[in-house]
C-alpha cells in the first residue's frame, strides 16, 4: 500500500512538471534558510561548549552606581583576591585573577611573533580544563615559565620540541615554555589565549600591578572562578554581594554589588542595564530563530495553496477512489505520501544550496561552521524536521482534497463556493505580511547602521595609522621615531596615546574642582597623550589653546572634551584646576588649558563619554598615532614607515592598523545583521513570489475560456490584465496594513536599545508597502499578460 501511496505521488509530481519544480524550489529555499539558520543558531548556542566545566565557570563583576546611575562591568580591584580565599574560599574550588588580554612580541631565535595572551594564576589551566598536548598542566608554577597554544608553538618552534625552550618576552625577559595546549576553537571567549605567563610575571613586571595590591578603587583585574561541587551561582552571588562594600569604605560610596556571570551567559546574555542582566546577543538568536520558522512557513504555505489551488482536477480522483471502497484516511495518507515525497526532494536540494552557500555564509556571519555529516544527532533532527514539515505543508490540502463527496464529484455537480478559495486568501496574506514585516525591518536596521556611521565622531579617521608600542624597546624613542618619521616623507604628524584612538583604556575617578556639587560621583576617561596629539588626530581645539613643547607648565595641563565641560558643569572652563584628591602636595593641580571637540571612541550608538587628555610626561604611551602623507599612495607611506621602524626595532614584528578599519569593526555586528536580514528578506520574497506566481498560473489557466469570451466580446489586454491582477494586489494591500503596526511595535523596541538612534518616519513604510506592491504586479503580470494575449480560438475551440 505504502508503495503504492509513493508511485502514483511519483507520477502526479511528472505530470506536473511546472508545478512541482515551484514546489520543490519553493520548499527546498525555506529549508535551505532554515538549515543554514540552524546551523548558525546552533553555533551560537554552543558558544564556551568547548569548555567541559563550563556549567561551574563564572566570572566575577561588579555594578557600581555613579550619581543615581548603575553600571556594570567586569573589572574588579585585586584585594577581592585576598578577600574571597579568606572567607569564601569553601564556595569555590578554583579562584584564578588573570590581566586583560595583552600583546606580547615573542621571540626564538630569529624568529619574531606578536601575540595575544593573559597573566594568570597558576590555576587557570586546570579551571579552563585545558588539553594539554606538550609538558605539564600546572606549568606556570614557575615565575619565568609561559605556556603556549599549539598554532603558536608550531609557528616558533617548526618541528623541534619546543618543552625547555627559552622564548624571549618583548625583547626584555626569558620565559621557559612548561607546556603546549590545544588551541582553544573560534566560538570560545578564551580563543584568544595563544599564551599564558603566570601573574607573578605580571606583578613584577609592572608596579603599578604590584602596589595595587589594597587598592580597593583600582578596578583593573579579571577574576575567574569555579564554584564548589555543592554550591550554585545564585547562592555564592548572594553571599558576596556586599563583601567589597563592607570591607572598603571609599569603595562603598559607589555601592559596588558583586555577583557571578556564568560562562554560559558571557556570550549571549552580557548586557546589563541599571545592575539588571537585560540579554545580549541572544536576542540575536531568537530573531534570527523567528526568521527561520517564518522563511520555511512560507514555504509550506505555497504548497498549501498549489495543492488546493488545484483540487478541482483532482476531484473526479478522489470521487472515483471512494466509490470503489477508499476510506477518508487512506486518501489522507495518499496525499501526505506526496507532500512527504516533495519535502524529501526539497530537502536534498536544501542540503546541496547550503553545502554550496556555506563558505560565503560563513565568510559574511564571521563563523567557522561545518556542515555536520558525521553527527547522528542532525540526521535525526533532519529526518523530524522533514516529517514535520511534510505535515505543516500536507496536512490542510490532505484534509481538504479528501473532504470532497464522490456523488457530487462524479456527477459534476460539486460547487466550490464563493467563500471556497477564503482560506488560500488567509495563507497569502499572511506569507505578504512576513514579507512586507522583513522589509520594512531591514530597511530601518541598514538606516541604524547608516544613521550612526554619518555621526560627526570629532577627528580625521581617514589616513591615521596606529602602531602599538607594549615592548620596553619603545621607551625612550618617542622624540627619535617622531623625527625619524616625520623626516622620511611618509608622515606629516605623529604623537602617542596610552589607548587606542577607537577604545577608553582607563576611567578615573576622585577628582575635585572648583563648583564641584557635593557628593557629586564623577566618572572620567582618561587618555594620556603627547603634546602632537590634536595635531595628528586633527582634533578641532573649540576653546583655548593645544598642548605646546614651548610651554614646560604644560606637564601639568589637560585637554577635556565638550561633554566633559558640561559634565563637570564648568562655565569657563579655560584656566580652571582640576585636582586629583589620590596624589598629595606638594604636587600642582592639573589646569585646562583646551576644550576639544567630542570624538567617539567607544559605540558610535552611544553618547561621547565626559574625557580628559593629560600630557604623559614620560612618554611611556601604548600607541604611536601617524598621520600619512595624502600626497602618497597608503601602500607606498606603509612601506617606508616600515623600513624606518625596521632600521630601529629589527627584532620586533612591524605591526599597524588603519584607523578607518578600527572604527568601521565597531559597526561589524549590525552590519553581519543587517547584511543576513537583507539576504533571507530577499529569500522570503522569493518564495512569496514563486507562490504567486503559481497561483496566477493556475487561475489564468482556470479561466482561460472565460477569458477567450472576453477578448471575443472586445476586451482589452489590460481590462484581462486587470482582472487577474485585482484580487491579489488587494490581498497585498491587507498584508500592508497588518505589517506596518506589527513591524513599527518590534523595530521601535528594538531601536530603544540604542540610546543614539534613528527616528522612526511614514516614508520607510510607505516604501515598503510601494515596493511590496510592485513586486506583486511584476509576478502577476507576466502570467496575466500571457493569458491575455492568448489566442481566444484555442480557449474556445472545445465549446
Amino acid at each position: 500500500m505504502l508503495k503504492n501511496y509513493f508511485k502514483i505521488a511519483w507520477r502526479n509530481l511528472l505530470k506536473n512538471k511546472g508545478y512541482s519544480a515551484i514546489n520543490i524550489g519553493g520548499l527546498a529555499l525555506g529549508m535551505a534558510v532554515t538549515l543554514i539558520i540552524g546551523l548558525w543558531v546552533n553555533d551560537e548556542l554552543s558558544y564556551n561548549d568547548y569548555f567541559k566545566k563550563n556549567e561551574r565557570i563564572a566570572q566575577v563583576v561588579q555594578s557600581q552606581t555613579f550619581n543615581g546611575e548603575t553600571g556594570t562591568n567586569n573589572a574588579v580591584p585585586r584585594p577581592l583576591e585576598m578577600a574571597f580565599r579568606d572567607k569564601h574560599n569553601d564556595k569555590f574550588k578554583h579562584i584564578v585573577m588573570s590581566s586583560w588580554n595583552n600583546s606580547v612580541y615573542l621571540n626564538y631565535g630569529e624568529k619574531s611573533l606578536s601575540k595575544d595572551g593573559n597573566f594568570m594564576q597558576a590555576e587557570a589551566p586546570e579551571l579552563l580544563d585545558l588539553n594539554i598536548l606538550k609538558g605539564e598542566k600546572d606549568g606556570l608554577r614557575k615565575i619565568n615559565s609561559i605556556m603556549l597554544s599549539e598554532s603558536v608553538a608550531n609557528a616558533l618552534f617548526g618541528n623541534e620540541d619546543p618543552i625547555g625552550k627559552v622564548v624571549k618576552g618583548n625583547s626584555q625577559y626569558d620565559m621557559d615554555v612548561t607546556a603546549v595546549y590545544e588551541d582553544i576553537p573560534k566560538n570560545n571567549s578564551f580563543s584568544d589565549l595563544e599564551y599564558i605567563m603566570p601573574w607573578e610575571k605580571y606583578l613584577s613586571l609592572f608596579e603599578w600591578v604590584n602596589n595595587a595590591e589594597d587598592q580597593w578603587g583600582n578596578n583593573s583585574f579579571q577574576m575567574f572562578v569555579q564554584i564548589a561541587d555543592n554550591t550554585g551561582m545564585t547562592d555564592i552571588s548572594t553571599s558576596i554581594k556586599d563583601v567589597k562594600k563592607n570591607l572598603n569604605e571609599e569603595a562603598a560610596e559607589f555601592n559596588p554589588q558583586l555577583f557571578l556571570l556564568p560562562m554560559k551567559d558571557w556570550y549571549l546574555r552580557s548586557n546589563f542595564e541599571n545592575g539588571k542582566q537585560d540579554g545580549g546577543r541572544i536576542k540575536y538568536v531568537w530573531l534570527f530563530s523567528i526568521i527561520g520558522a517564518f522563511v520555511l512557513l512560507l514555504a509550506c504555505i505555497n504548497f498549501m495553496n498549489l495543492s488546493t489551488a488545484r483540487s478541482e482536477k483532482r476531484a473526479k480522483e478522489v470521487g472515483i477512489r471512494k466509490s470503489i471502497g477508499s476510506q477518508r484516511n487512506q486518501l489522507i495518507y495518499q496525499f501526505l505520501s506526496e507532500s512527504f515525497l516533495v519535502v524529501l526532494f526539497a530537502f536534498g536540494i536544501a542540503v546541496l544550496i547550503v553545502l554550496l552557500s556555506l563558505d560565503g555564509f560563513n565568510n559574511l556571519a564571521k563563523k567557522e561552521m561545518v556542515f555536520p555529516w558525521g553527527n547522528g544527532m542532525f540526521w535525526i533532527t533532519s529526518f523530524i524536521f522533514v516529517l514535520l514539515t511534510s505535515l505543516l505543508a500536507g496536512s490542510y490540502p490532505a484534509l481538504y482534497l479528501s473532504s470532497f463527496k464522490p456523488v457530487d464529484v462524479l456527477k459534476g455537480t460539486m460547487t466550490t463556493g464563493k467563500h471556497a478559495g477564503l482560506p488560500r486568501k488567509i495563507l497569502v496574506v499572511l506569507q505578504f505580511t512576513v514579507s512586507v514585516a522583513f522589509i520594512i525591518g531591514t530597511v530601518i536596521v541598514m538606516q541604524q547602521i547608516n544613521f550612526a556611521k554619518n555621526r560627526p565622531i570629532g577627528y580625521e579617521k581617514e589616513g591615521l595609522v596606529q602602531i602599538p608600542t607594549m615592548s620596553q624597546d619603545f621607551s625612550g624613542k618617542y622624540d627619535l621615531m617622531r623625527s625619524e618619521f616625520t623626516a622620511s616623507g611618509a608622515v606629516l604628524e605623529m604623537s602617542a596615546s596610552s589607548a587606542p584612538t577607537t577604545q577608553i583604556w582607563s576611567n578615573r575617578s576622585g577628582f575635585s574642582w572648583e563648583g564641584k556639587p557635593e557628593g557629586f560621583q564623577e566618572d572620567l576617561a582618561w587618555t594620556d597623550v603627547t603634546a602632537e596629539y590634536a595635531k595628528s588626530l586633527n582634533l578641532k581645539i573649540l576653546e583655548g589653546r593645544d598642548f605646546s613643547r614651548e610651554f614646560a607648565t604644560d606637564s601639568n595641563a589637560v585637554l577635556i572634551n565638550e561633554t566633559a565641560v558640561k559634565y563637570m558643569g564648568l562655565t569657563d572652563p579655560i584656566g580652571k584646576y582640576i585636582k586629583d584628591d589620590d596624589i598629595e602636595d606638594p604636587f600642582p593641580p592639573l589646569k585646562i588649558i583646551g576644550v576639544v571637540q567630542d570624538m567617539i571612541t567607544q559605540s558610535p550608538y552611544e553618547p561621547v563619554k565626559q574625557g580628559i587628555y593629560a600630557y604623559d610626561k614620560n612618554e611611556n604611551a601604548s600607541f604611536y598615532n601617524l598621520r600619512l602623507n595624502p600626497e602618497k599612495s597608503a601602500s607606498e607611506n606603509i612601506s617606508i614607515i616600515e623600513s624606518v621602524f625596521k632600521s630601529h626595532f629589527p627584532d620586533i614584528p612591524f605591526q599597524y592598523d588603519f584607523v578607518d578599519s578600527e572604527y568601521g569593526e565597531k559597526f561589524s555586528a549590525e552590519e553581519r545583521i543587517g547584511s543576513l536580514s537583507s539576504i533571507f528578506t530577499a529569500l522570503a520574497i522569493l518564495i512569496s513570489c514563486l507562490g504567486l506566481f503559481g497561483l496566477t498560473s493556475f487561475v489564468a489557466e482556470q479561466r482561460q475560456k472565460e477569458i477567450g469570451v472576453r477578448k471575443v466580446l472586445g476586451a482589452s489586454i489590460f481590462n484581462v490584465w486587470n482582472m487577474l491582477s485585482r484580487d491579489f494586489l488587494k490581498l497585498v494591500i491587507i498584508s500592508c496594513f497588518i505589517a506596518i503596526p506589527i513591524s513599527y511595535f518590534v523595530m521601535n523596541g528594538w531601536l530603544q536599545d540604542y540610546p543614539y538612534h534613528v527616528i522612526l518616519e511614514w516614508w520607510i513604510f510607505l516604501l515598503a508597502v510601494v515596493g511590496a506592491l510592485a513586486i506583486t504586479i511584476l509576478t502577476v503580470s507576466f502570467q496575466a499578460i500571457k493569458a491575455a494575449n492568448r489566442n481566444p480560438i484555442k480557449s474556445l475551440r472545445m465549446e
